[in-house]
């Protein structure tokens, strides 16, 4: 616990130094004092931008959020992912135990009421502090559970140091109140623009932490890592609510020209996003400003030593509305072509299909793709045979040229307000076909497929949940063809407590022609299960992930933590 200590006046000053036009008029860096700093509404500002690094960012290298999916059945890289292997150590993931970010928020909201400035010119900033507290706050929770709740600035004699770890819901509901206030001061996206946090980002993290404990307490239910007494209902319910304030405040809404074959791409491979209001948050990219990213040196040319699994595409629909085992539209799965041939829009733009333009110059296209890149090396190579489209920009300058890329990354969408009201109300059991209509048939819509009908839904036979109730299995099919490889399938699979989709499984790929790959052997240069299809972790993982149910659905606590304070204890199955 001696983190949460680990951070003071420097930070303070680094950020006004860095940030504020007046610095030089300030006393000396050394000698700074909150008296010197509280005094103006740019004060606030200057000092909550550093919190904005909380957010999704592009790192230097690689394919950021883009990739994120490859901790979950959606996506598998080169390697493994270690917590789905089962392969997690005690201190696996001890470097996101860190309060120095809480401590920073808390000393603003300690003391941004010593700013003499009317309510109207502070609300948009002291707004944005709530609302990272809350987003620090529910990344821990989902990492560890309970947590210790702090909610001011601590000294090196206070005895929160040393308190028990808060219940889970308790912690959720301090969350939940915090986006309430934020939502009560935040000025509106069009008032603030996608690149400053707004209300109807806050409405939206509120429905999300809602609908993530929620479901977490209904199905860890009665096992250790539920809440006692608790079934969820309550947050299902103020999941539901949040996301409908969303959308009755009627500022935003889907992205949609009418284009169902470009139209959900264009939200991953645009440099500007700000006309787009569907995306409520975004992260702008210039390279003038030495703010740029290499995404686009992978997407449109490598594999990026990840692909997409069989399981993720066989979920998309056809285009008459039925899923791939009872439809008389699928063509089956031998070639890339057959694969999206009548299938839902977004497939085609989730991944290269051979000739797609993997570059463009001045309108004329340079080079197209031909195959997976699965005889590439390192991380040019596809593992899968479903090779990432989604996020590329065949006009790029960024394709060619190092530290050019300037693809905006969205960070919260207004698609998942009407995904996570359709799921609360389906999870409460009170779903309407007017609940569709407002929600799951308007993504649908944009993507050109036909409406989900409560009352008639097609039986499939390879339902992942067959236990529950149809609209459920088909609520969550659209989550998960609508935010692929986006990075939210494992909070997904750990909410509804789906480790049966994990353990003992592999992530298997594309069906495997040998004609296109004459110089690949069967059993030595790529491996196959006993259909032919993709098996590039047989040999690494030859009884599947090893997910243990019992401990891995949370990190353990770092041991020199419990050390520190033993009233944290640790979390089930790492004691």
């Amino acid at each position: 616990m001696k983190k949460i200590l680990n951070i003071g006046l420097l930070i303070l000053a680094i950020v006004t130094f860095s940030c504020s036009d007046d610095y030089l008029s300030r006393s000396p860096l050394d000698k700074i004092s909150e008296a010197d700093f509280w005094s103006s509404p740019n004060d606030l500002k200057i000092y909550v931008n550093q919190f904005y690094t909380m957010l999704p960012a592009f790192p230097g290298w690689g394919g950021g959020y883009l990739w994120d999916d490859n901790n979950s059945d959606n996506m598998h890289h080169s390697g493994y992912d270690s917590r789905l292997a089962g392969f997690n150590t005690i201190n696996s993931g001890s470097g996101n135990w860190s309060f120095s970010r809480l401590r920073s928020i808390n000393l603003m909201l300690d003391n941004y009421d010593k700013v003499e400035a009317p309510e109207s010119q502070v609300n948009q900033f002291v707004g944005e502090a709530y609302f990272f507290r809350a987003y620090f706050y529910f990344n821990l929770i989902k990492n560890y559970g309970d947590v210790p709740w702090i909610e001011h600035t601590l000294n090196a004699d206070s005895e929160e140091l040393y308190a028990a770890r808060a219940p889970r819901n308790e912690v959720v509901d301090n969350i939940l109140s915090d986006l309430d206030d934020a939502i009560s001061r935040l000025s509106l996206r069009a008032e603030v623009s996608g690149n400053r946090i707004n209300k109807e980002s806050a409405l939206l993290l509120k429905s999300r932490v809602a609908l993530y404990e929620g479901t977490w307490e209904k199905y860890h239910q009665g096992t250790d890592f539920g809440v006692a007494g608790s079934n969820g209902q309550n947050y299902l319910t103020a999941a539901a609510t949040a996301a409908k304030q969303l959308i009755d405040l009627n500022s935003v809404s889907l992205y949609n020209t009418g284009n169902p074959g470009v139209d959900y791409g264009k939200l991953f491979n645009s440099d500007d996003l700000n006309s787009m209001n569907e995306v409520l948050l975004w992260r702008k990219y210039n390279v003038e400003l030495g703010l740029a990213h290499n995404v686009q040196r992978y997407i449109p040319r490598s594999g990026g030593g990840t692909g997409l699994t069989k399981s993720l595409i066989d979920s998309y629909l056809c285009t008459d509305g039925n899923p791939i085992a009872s439809s008389t539209l699928y063509q089956g799965d031998h070639s890339l072509e057959n694969v999206i041939a009548d299938r839902d829009p977004r497939l085609s733009q989730m991944i290269w299909i051979p000739d797609d333009a993997i570059e463009i110059v001045n309108g004329n296209v340079v080079a197209s793709f031909e195959k997976p890149a699965l005889a590439a090396g390192g991380e040019d190579r596809n593992t899968t045979g479903y090779q990432l489209k989604k996020g590329g920009d065949p006009t790029s300058p960024g394709i060619q040229a190092a530290g050019q890329g300037i693809t905006a990354l969205p960070i919260f969408r207004f698609a998942e307000a009407l995904l996570n009201y359709a799921e609360a109300k389906a999870e409460l059991g009170t779903i309407t076909q007017a609940d569709l209509d407002m929600s799951i048939n308007k993504i649908r819509a944009r993507a050109g497929m036909p409406n989900l009908m409560l009352n008639t839904i097609t039986a499939d036979p390879n339902w992942q949940f067959p236990a529950l109730s149809p609209v459920l299995n088909e609520v969550r099919r659209e989550r998960r063809v609508e935010f692929a490889c986006e990075g939210y399938r494992f909070d997904d699979l750990a909410r509804w407590r789906a480790h049966n989709l994990i353990v003992g499984k592999r992530p298997i790929g594309a069906w495997f022609d040998q004609t296109e790959f004459p110089d690949l052997v069967v059993g030595e240069t790529i491996l196959l299960d006993e259909n032919g299809y993709i098996d590039y972790l047989k040999s690494v993982l030859p009884s599947g992930w090893g997910f243990d149910p019992s401990r891995d659905y949370l990190l353990a606590v770092p041991p020199n933590e419990i050390t520190l304070n033993p009233n944290l204890g640790q979390n089930p199955g790492w004691e």
